[in-house]
């Protein structure tokens, strides 16, 4: 075989390398010949593909069920770390069901971020003509003036109907304009499952949530210090209007305030409610550690057996979950390594990674026993497939923590956009400015005078050198007459 076929086919063969796509393998970058040899010299571990995405992650946890969690009486319930926005406890999480009073949560949430808690309210016939004799009231009446603060305590601590019919009406000008901000705003944060026809819980199937939404609305509602401060207060005195002269105390009738049995060190505040359609029904929050948890039970068929199954959840999520906080520095060196990796095999092309930046979640929460065997960052490249005849291309790269138990969740990625050597030129351009279009210009004008100049002198010069020689002959032919 002589020289210039060898020739003609190392030509062919680097052509067919370049135009096939190159492809990256959990950590080495592989050509398919060689894929098994680098991926075991390469890779300690194989590449899991039980990862937990991000998305995932939030309800994951649902499928692993601990030794201690409780047998929780309800239609639906929730246990959620809000720090991480992780479910960890519950069952029928998505339902729509009735909350009853539970409603007041979002009323009187809409009411601390919308209105001047010394606001005064004068009180109209619409604001409590139309709920039955049978439910909680303030006992407001036409034309009394009643502060803002007086009517949020009223609804949350004594879970008085025209209290909080009063704030939605000032607030909405009717109660269905009022439902339609509530809905609106539980949109907001997120919610579903959710569609309010009533401000205050009145017994409709048609005023319905889920506990996972419940759960979102709530935990909106305990980062406003005024809400806890007023959900976690035993009795509030509300001072005489014009027109009732006395003043009214106003018991908070929630159990985990009201009575030691149900007293729980970490309650930071929650909402009680019950409809013979609804059943009975709690929102609840807790705090211990920096770490905070909302429970939701929606339709339990028992007042005491909510606020006990509710403190069973606490104790479960506090003891069986733990939530960490996640260092965007502990994958510096993942990254940088990566990186390293992917421009090595991109070495014979003309490719290179250009850009790149790193993104995590703050929090990870998962099984306390899980955490406390340890964990290992990496970088999963087992999906990256880079292809050498493109110009640029941009990458998500997923950042995991796999624990000794094989779990892995994903907590991350980095992004990274590889591109032609030859524009990174392109991709920092000297910016155009007006200054830019003078320089060349003034560039352009100093070179001409410099030539003119220069030209200028180059005539001087020879016509000093002319008169020089003219005179020279001049004293020359003198000498000779």
């Amino acid at each position: 075989m002589n020289k210039q076929i060898l020739k003609k086919l190392l030509t062919i063969s680097v052509a067919v390398a370049l135009l096939s796509p190159l492809s990256l393998y959990v950590r080495p970058f592989v050509s398919a010949e060689d894929e098994t040899e680098a991926s075991e010299t390469l890779t300690p571990d194989d590449p899991d593909d039980g990862i937990v995405s991000i998305n995932e992650s939030h309800t994951d946890l649902l499928n692993e069920v601990p030794a201690n969690a409780p047998s929780v009486t309800g239609t639906s319930y929730i246990l959620y770390d809000t720090d991480s926005d992780t479910v960890l406890l519950g069952k029928n999480i998505d339902q729509p069901l009735e909350p009853a009073s539970v409603t007041k949560v979002m009323t009187v949430l809409l009411a601390i971020e919308n209105l001047d808690p010394e606001e005064i309210i004068t009180i109209t016939p619409e604001m409590y003509y139309s709920i039955p004799e049978d439910y909680q009231m303030l006992g407001v009446t036409s034309g009394e003036q009643v502060a803002v603060k007086d009517l949020i305590y009223a609804s949350m601590l004594l879970s008085a109907n025209d209290a909080a019919l009063a704030l939605a009406i000032h607030m909405g000008g009717t109660e269905r304009d009022f439902c339609n901000m509530m809905n609106e705003r539980a949109a907001e944060l997120g919610c579903k499952h959710t569609h309010f026809t009533t401000a205050y819980g009145y017994a409709d199937v048609n005023n319905t949530t889920s506990a996972y939404d419940m759960a979102l609305i709530f935990e909106e509602a305990i980062s406003h210090p005024d809400f806890c401060k007023i959900a976690t207060t035993y009795q509030y005195t509300m001072e005489p209007t014009n027109i009732y002269s006395d003043t009214r105390n106003i018991v908070n009738l929630n159990r985990f305030i009201s009575t030691q049995e149900y007293s729980y060190d970490y309650y930071i505040g929650g909402k009680t409610g019950h409809t013979e359609t609804a059943g009975f029904t709690l929102a609840a929050g807790a705090r211990k550690n920096d770490r905070t948890l909302v429970g939701v039970i929606l339709g339990s068929t028992n007042s005491d057996v909510r606020y006990l199954d509710m403190i069973n959840m606490f104790e479960c999520g506090f003891t069986s979950f733990s939530t960490i906080r996640i260092d965007p520095t502990e994958f510096d060196v993942i990254t940088k390594d990566t990186i390293n990796q992917i421009n090595a095999k991109l070495i014979d092309t003309n490719l290179k990674v250009m850009e790149n930046n790193v993104f995590v979640s703050d929090y990870l929460t998962t099984t306390s026993s899980r955490i406390a065997l340890g964990c290992t960052g990496y970088a999963e490249l087992s999906k990256v497939r880079i292809d050498p005849t493109l110009e640029e291309q941009t990458f998500e790269i997923p950042l995991c923590k796999r624990y000794a138990d094989g779990k892995t969740y994903q907590v991350g990625h980095i992004h990274i956009v590889i591109a032609t050597k030859d524009k990174v030129i392109e991709l920092t351009p000297e910016k155009a400015s007006v200054w830019t279009g003078l320089k060349k210009i003034l560039i352009g004008a100093i070179a001409v005078v410099v030539l003119i100049l220069i030209l200028l002198y180059s005539i001087v010069v020879y016509r000093r050198k002319l008169k020089r020689r003219a005179e020279d002959e001049y004293r020359r032919r003198s000498r000779m007459l």
